[in-house]
């Protein structure tokens, strides 16, 4: 396994995740969802959960796991070592979580249905979040979300904001949060193929029927999705089943086939062969480095656009 020693997150994280970002921060409203969260959520308690309800991976337990983790630890040079846990949970999924003390949680149906490879990629997926510093942005957005859905106009002050873009804003970032660290697998795994892989069993995956899967009819499935872009009707049907416009819920996670788009050009670029070679960003202080993003103004204004364009069409939808 290829190991990258220092090496910063800025070095591989996707440009549009910068991006969202950036004008997730400057969003109207975001100070205001920070604060709250900060004074009704502590990362303590998630940890105390999942210590109280799941199995901590260790050299005497899930040995295997451990060792496999530790080598994407390494390999991405994510400090501190975070936690590993196993979930009881028959959804084929991981997650991430924490700051100061972070931790990777991947659930029984993932380690199931993939092989040691893929979840090996999984959980470099999953340590890519830590290394780029999206854990505690991402429980934030989780819990906007789901208060302003719930609550409404009745608390935490925050209701307003659903009539506003900040929720888009977030769902914007998650999204664009991933297209970072499927770069991350890729650099721990050295394999474009193998990640791509794991997106497909995932998207649809069987044990009982894992010897029918093939690899390069879902390559193939991908280029032909890009191509109904060539379909103006067919964007606008994109961006909407992204962003809540049709019968179901807004998307935290790209499809499939545009992740698997983005890696692969990704791992052809220029850049990440320059990466292979060991020439790319090192952090001036070691393992994770939470820096403040650089606000992009064209970028942010047209994010902002965007948003604004897609509440328009819903509230459009909405009185037909």
């Amino acid at each position: 396994m290829p190991t990258y020693p220092g090496i910063s997150r800025d070095a591989f994280r996707h440009p549009l995740d910068q991006q969202a970002e950036a004008a997730l921060r400057a969003f109207p409203g975001f100070d205001l969802v920070a604060r709250k969260f900060v004074e009704f959520m502590y990362e303590r308690p998630q940890y105390v959960s999942l210590m109280g309800n799941n199995v901590q991976v260790g050299p005497q337990q899930y040995s295997t796991l451990y060792q496999m983790f530790r080598e994407c630890v390494q390999a991405l040079d994510v400090q501190p070592e975070p936690t590993l846990f196993v979930a009881q949970n028959p959804q084929v999924n991981a997650h991430s979580i924490g700051e100061d003390n972070p931790c990777v949680v991947v659930n029984t149906g993932l380690l199931d249905l993939l092989s040691d490879d893929e979840i090996r990629t999984v959980m470099a997926h999953e340590l890519g979040h830590v290394k780029c510093g999206h854990t505690t942005l991402t429980q934030m957005a989780i819990w906007a979300m789901n208060t302003a859905t719930i609550v409404g106009e009745l608390t935490f002050g925050i209701g307003n904001m659903v009539g506003t873009g900040l929720i888009y804003a977030f769902y914007e970032w998650r999204r664009m949060a991933e297209l970072s660290c499927d770069r991350a697998a890729l650099l721990a795994t050295d394999d474009w193929q193998l990640v791509g892989n794991t997106m497909m069993n995932i998207a649809g995956g069987s044990n009982r029927f894992a010897h029918e899967l093939n690899f390069a009819a879902f390559e193939k499935q991908a280029s032909d999705y890009q191509h109904l872009d060539e379909d103006g009707l067919s964007q606008v049907y994109k961006f909407l089943l992204y962003n809540g416009g049709g019968a179901g819920p807004m998307l935290s996670h790209p499809f499939p086939v545009d992740r698997l788009t983005y890696l692969k050009s990704w791992a052809h670029s220029e850049d990440y062969a320059r990466i292979k070679a060991g020439n790319y960003q090192r952090s001036p202080n070691q393992g994770t480095v939470d820096v403040e993003p650089s606000p992009v103004a064209s970028e942010i204004d047209r994010l902002r656009q965007e948003l604004a364009n897609l509440q328009s069409e819903l509230d459009h939808l909405r009185r037909a």
